[in-house]
């Protein structure tokens, strides 16, 4: 599975940044490792040069072999908790995903 890793021209997309990002989505995501070819994380910093609550937003989108893309965000006050939130929620989603599928392939056996 790749991790891509993208900012925008006010967050650091620095190798500090991509093993947090790194961490957390092998942490969420690592056992469906075999099932994804690709996660694309995109963080940016919502305010610019601005400080306020919650203004990181990490969008993280998963690309499952065979089926569409999904994805998920979460906003934070600092890098690490949006990733982890983001990643967290793409977890919820795709087990979901997984597991429809899981259920439309049983209902086909005989």
């Amino acid at each position: 599975m790749q991790i891509q890793v993208n900012t925008d021209n006010f967050i650091q997309g620095d190798q500090r940044l991509e093993d947090i990002v790194k961490i957390e989505v092998n942490d969420h995501l690592g056992y469906l490792e075999d099932y994804l070819t690709r996660v694309e994380v995109h963080i940016k910093d919502q305010n610019g040069d601005k400080q306020g609550p919650e203004h990181i937003q990490c969008t993280m989108e998963a690309r499952p072999k065979g089926i569409r893309p999904i994805s998920a965000h979460d906003d934070a006050a600092n890098i690490q908790s949006a990733v982890n939130g983001a990643a967290k929620k793409l977890k919820t989603r795709l087990a979901r995903e997984f597991g429809k599928l899981d259920s439309k392939h049983k209902e086909h056996r005989p």
